[in-house]
């Protein structure tokens, strides 16, 4: 580079060094690898092992008979929750007139009683023909006969117990519900259950919608939530398993979940959305917005932070 080179002249008298990039990044990479496997090996993964239907049904079977009670009665959260999963009335959230989750509609249908009770027991009863008489006798009965069995077999199992492995009501009409019930926890047990509600009929099995829900209705999997603090009112949206921060960022979202009036609407969600909106187009649209658009000069807040750069201006 001669002299009469511009930028030899633009960078004379400027002390310089060679910097070998590569070399630089190779050996970063190096030292963080280094640094995150001892880490790893010190702390280990924070995260607990995954929730399935058959740890459910294998350490609380009375739960998880009692939310198979219910999916077979549609009488669980599923199948009263709406759209997206049933047409339910009113349980869709709405304010006023705004109700995207019953525009949207059913979009992922769920028959809870077909879908995560009747059609498993399908499977389990082929070489079982006690399990396909109680099959065939719950089916052919009524629907009001129906709803008895259920409505007398969800009362009993609140005083339901354990004993060899099975979950134990006092006698009474329950038809052929017990041995459905039956049928279910020894399905969960075996592990079936989870496979069989992932089945979808694609050849890549990655939609857990339906297994996510049966363990959502039943009070097991809140309990473990519960006790992570993972839980709306304890902050959840924002904490990991096992005491570890998470999503910090989404602070404002969790905020308003936990002050009145929305910690107690029936329709927090859409409500939240909706101020969530609200709060970021008025973000947007601070330059245009007259008296908002004039707070920073009225509390040049700026000037303390970048005091370096308006000293002397």
């Amino acid at each position: 580079m001669t002299t009469d080179d511009p930028q030899a002249r633009y960078y004379a008298g400027i002390k310089m060094i060679r910097y070998d990039l590569v070399k630089e990044f190779v050996l970063a990479f190096v030292a963080v690898s280094l640094v995150v496997v001892g880490l790893s090996g010190v702390f280990s993964s924070p995260d607990d092992p995954a929730v399935t239907i058959q740890t459910w049904a294998t350490k609380d079977p009375v739960d998880f008979v009692t939310t198979a009670a219910s999916e077979l009665a549609y009488q669980s959260g599923t199948a009263q929750y709406g759209q997206p999963y049933t047409n339910t009335p009113d349980a869709a959230q709405a304010v006023g007139p705004i109700a995207p989750q019953q525009w949207a509609g059913a979009t992922t249908p769920i028959d809870t009683a077909k879908d995560f009770v009747i059609q498993p027991l399908g499977f389990a009863a082929v070489g079982d023909p006690a399990l396909t008489k109680a099959l065939q006798t719950y089916s052919s009965a009524g629907a009001d006969q129906q709803q008895t069995w259920l409505t007398n077999y969800s009362t009993a199992v609140a005083d339901a117990t354990v004993a060899n492995d099975e979950v134990s009501v006092a006698a009474g009409d329950y038809g052929p519900v017990p041995d459905l019930m039956a049928g279910m926890l020894g399905l969960a047990r075996t592990g079936a259950l989870d496979g069989l509600l992932l089945s979808s009929g694609n050849l890549y099995q990655t939609d857990f919608t339906k297994p996510l829900l049966f363990l959502g209705d039943g009070n097991y999997l809140s309990g473990l939530a519960a006790d992570q603090h993972l839980t709306g009112d304890q902050w959840g949206m924002m904490n990991e398993t096992g005491q570890y921060p998470g999503q910090t960022w989404l602070w404002l979202f969790s905020f308003w979940y936990q002050i009145p009036p929305f910690n107690t609407a029936s329709n927090t969600d859409l409500v939240v959305i909706l101020l969530m909106i609200v709060l970021t187009t008025l973000l947007a649209l601070v330059p245009f917005i007259p008296i908002l658009r004039d707070i920073p000069r009225w509390i040049p807040i700026h000037r303390l932070i970048w005091r370096r750069y308006y000293r002397g201006r």
